[in-house]
């Protein structure tokens, strides 16, 4: 449970005015006493996070933040970082009590409506408040699912439920980052190269979670740096199926390949993991169309030392100019956030993502297909400006449309 990779876990949170009983909930809920409970309102400042296994889901992180009704200078940046954590949300639970369903709470669940989050209303303090009327109308116009809890009743297993049932009910199609490309057997190399930016005594979390595909089905994985691929390839008694590449050495690579093995990046993989492929694949075609005074947005989904080699602030920026012939307006970003002027950028390209869940990651690029702003990532616009997407994307055809 602790190691399960970040991206892959599913986040909900608790939401609701101050001193409704959100920490009690999250503390009863985890079976710890984690969040600070107090009669004194705005207790709670940065949302609080625990790790939890919940069954049959697997493990999730749960959520304690601040009121949202908070109204003091302070408090407003605590509901910022809120609504950061909202915004990932792959379920939300919203706690009301004997005030009943206020403006306030109403304006947070219209957008949990809009983000297309999952969420539960929990009438809490149902041992001495019973739920009003105008309450009662509301969870019925919107058919949201309702929970009674109390510190004294037993009901934080239909919670429990509740939230299993929501989370499973509401969960993407399962995707594979390559388990419906590849078979038992199959061989499948890995390139990796080791430079300034790779971890030391470790391998990046896109390659880690490959690797464990391959294994879970059962393939054969061989890994190299590029500067080993001749001769790992010549080694072989059995054709290679497919190579992997970091999308960092893709010319090097492409050059050693035979037309004829199946070719692609992590960052492709992920591409197509992850949210919309068709969008981003398209996305990569703009850089063709792209004039001196557009501009374009790079964004790190994680933050990390940057080297003087760095992929988004040094050599995306490079590789687009000299393919471009001259230099558009480039903008690095590092976090979840997009900027309020989202709009005047002609592109934006994404990072693999892979420190970010899915729900995430398609709240992005839902965000700019929105706007009205084109997106691709790292390793579709590496893959046009060397003149090879359609290659590396070619065997994602015999599963399906791109």
């Amino acid at each position: 449970m602790r190691s399960a990779p970040k991206g892959e876990r599913m986040n909900i949170c608790f939401l609701g005015r101050m001193n409704v009983g959100k920490s009690t909930l999250f503390n009863n809920l985890i079976g710890q006493e984690v969040a600070i409970v107090s009669d004194e309102p705005g207790t709670t400042t940065d949302p609080v996070a625990k790790r939890f296994e919940l069954i049959p889901v697997g493990p999730v992180t749960i959520y304690d933040t601040a009121g949202y009704n908070d109204d003091s200078t302070i408090g407003k940046k605590r509901i910022k970082s809120s609504l950061k954590i909202i915004n990932k949300s792959d379920l939300s639970i919203v706690v009301l009590d004997h005030e009943g369903i206020s403006d306030i709470d109403v304006y947070y669940i219209d957008m949990l409506f809009k983000l297309e989050i999952p969420h539960i209303i929990i009438w809490n303090k149902s041992d001495i408040n019973r739920i009003n009327k105008s309450t009662m109308e509301f969870l019925k116009e919107r058919d949201i699912d309702l929970v009674y809890c109390s510190k004294e009743d037993t009901n934080f297993d239909i919670l429990k439920d509740k939230i299993r049932d929501n989370i499973l009910k509401s969960r993407y199609k399962e995707k594979y980052l390559l388990k419906d490309l590849i078979k038992p057997n199959d061989i499948v190399v890995l390139v990796m190269p080791i430079d300034e930016a790779a971890p030391k005594g470790r391998i990046i979390l896109p390659q880690m979670q490959v690797l464990r595909e391959i294994l879970d089905t059962k393939a054969i994985a061989i890994c190299c740096t590029d500067t080993e691929l001749v001769s790992v390839m010549k080694s072989l008694k059995k054709r290679a199926n497919l190579i992997i590449t970091d999308s960092q050495v893709l010319n090097e690579v492409i050059e050693k390949v035979p037309k004829d093995i199946f070719l692609t990046t992590f960052s492709i993989l992920f591409a197509r993991y992850k949210g919309n492929f068709e969008a981003l694949f398209y996305g990569a075609k703009i850089i063709n169309e792209l004039k001196n005074d557009d501009k374009i947005l790079i964004i790190e989904a994680c933050a990390h030392h940057k080297t003087k080699d760095d992929i988004g602030t040094v050599k995306i920026p490079n590789w687009i100019q000299n393919y471009l012939g001259f230099s558009p307006i480039i903008v690095n970003i590092c976090g979840s956030e997009l900027p309020v002027d989202l709009e005047t950028y002609k592109l934006v390209i994404f990072c693999g993502g892979c420190m970010l869940s899915r729900t995430e990651f398609v709240r992005r690029l839902n965000e700019c297909e929105c706007r009205g702003v084109t997106i691709t990532n790292y390793g579709l616009i590496i893959s046009e400006m060397n003149g090879v997407l359609d290659r590396v994307t070619k065997m994602f055809k015999q599963v399906g449309p791109i």
